[in-house]
């Protein structure tokens, strides 16, 4: 099969990023199709991740930055000018290639990705929850007209949903959101690593991972931390990521007085040295949609401790076997979880052993197995 995948840039060191790559290169170097991944906006920036050589990267250079710092009716004007163009070009590629089966991540192109008559399967992967697809939710709390643009938007992506051949989530409770739209196939993300050999849970040290933005809670995570730093100053957190609120974290920080124990770090492609030389990973996030960073940690024997956010937690971490989960937003419940974790070195190093040993489920090759039969269902049913 020749199977494509669309997405906007793959710079960034984040999940979505990773994900799309490792699958691309599986599906090349293990089972031999013919993959190429089309960004529209990766303006000549490196992959932060490998990429096959077997899989090839097509960028048609569509810059939607420049919509952006203007009123409302000139970003409009930009956006459709550009979205013209990008129909334009990406209907040329599909063309083109002549795909089996196209895979969207519900990005700009499922707008019109449906209307093209390229002969390919169309399947949307969707790598959020949906009531944060896009970050309308952000549109949504603000007044009018944003409010309303975000309802126009959310009903255009539920009619091109409908279109599609197949949508895949990533959770059951997402799927549940989908259900009066589509059914939706539950197929999670795969470990990009299975260490041998876990953490040892011995040092004084936790960890996290994640943009610094809305969505990742930092600020509830800093709130809790000058709690567990009054009982505990010999432990430290050190969170890697970079994003747009890290100035007013570190401001944060420095109203908490925690700027000894508390550290924002660069990303870093070593992460797995990271997670094996930690204790407790800590995730404080407002809404996932499947949290790579908690499959990883665990992955590497380290236990997790979670605020119970939409979507990914609960059906990831067992409760008081492999990790702790707390109500969403409950910062003095997540600083007791933390101290009881420090405070319990035998439980610490039980929980991440089990931990090690119930992530097995999100193996490469059992989910891969699952896409394999997807693709097959597909190929296979349509007429």
């Amino acid at each position: 099969m020749t199977i494509v995948y669309l997405y906007t840039a793959l710079c960034t060191v984040g999940g979505a990023d990773r994900s799309i790559i490792q699958k691309a290169n599986y599906l090349a170097d293990e089972m031999h199709q013919d993959v190429f991944i089309i960004t529209d906006s990766q303006k000549g920036r490196p992959s932060v991740f490998p990429i096959s050589p077997r899989v090839r990267h097509i960028d048609i250079a569509i810059d939607f930055d420049r919509q952006y710092h203007h009123n409302l009716l000139v970003r409009g004007c930009y956006y459709f000018t550009l979205m013209r163009l990008y129909r334009k070009k990406l209907n040329y590629w599909l063309k083109t290639l002549k795909p089996d089966i196209v895979i969207s991540t519900l990005g700009r192109e499922l707008d019109f990705l449906t209307q093209l008559d390229d002969g390919s399967i169309k399947i949307g992967e969707s790598h959020i929850a949906k009531p944060y697809t896009r970050n309308l939710h952000l549109m949504e709390q603000r007044e009018f007209p944003y409010k309303q643009i975000a309802r126009h938007w959310r009903k255009k992506q539920e009619e091109a949903v409908k279109k599609l051949d197949a949508l895949v989530v990533l959770t059951q409770n997402d799927a549940d959101n989908w259900k009066e739209v589509k059914k939706a196939c539950i197929i999670p993300n795969f470990l990009p690593f299975l260490p041998e050999n876990g953490s040892s849970c011995l040092e004084k040290r936790i960890i996290s991972i994640g943009r610094y933005n809305e969505q990742k809670g930092y600020d509830r995570l800093i709130e809790a931390w000058g709690k567990v730093n009054r009982k505990h100053p010999d432990w430290h957190i050190r969170i890697y990521g970079e994003g747009q609120d890290r100035d007013r974290l570190q401001e944060l920080i420095g109203k908490h007085h925690i700027e000894n124990s508390f550290s924002l770090c660069p990303p870093t492609k070593n992460i797995q040295e990271k997670y094996l030389g930690s204790s407790i990973y800590v995730m404080s996030s407002r809404f996932e949609g499947l949290p790579m960073a908690l499959l990883e940690a665990m992955a590497c024997g380290v236990p997790c401790i979670s605020f119970d956010c939409p979507y990914g937690p609960a059906e990831i971490i067992t409760p008081e076997e492999d990790g702790i989960l707390v109500r969403n937003g409950n910062t003095d419940e997540l600083a007791d979880a933390i101290c009881r974790l420090i405070e319990d070195t035998d439980k610490r190093i039980r929980m991440g052993k089990q931990a090690q040993k119930n992530i097995q489920r999100y193996s490469r090759e059992e989910v891969m197995k699952l896409w394999n039969e997807l693709f097959n269902t597909l190929t296979t049913t349509r007429p």
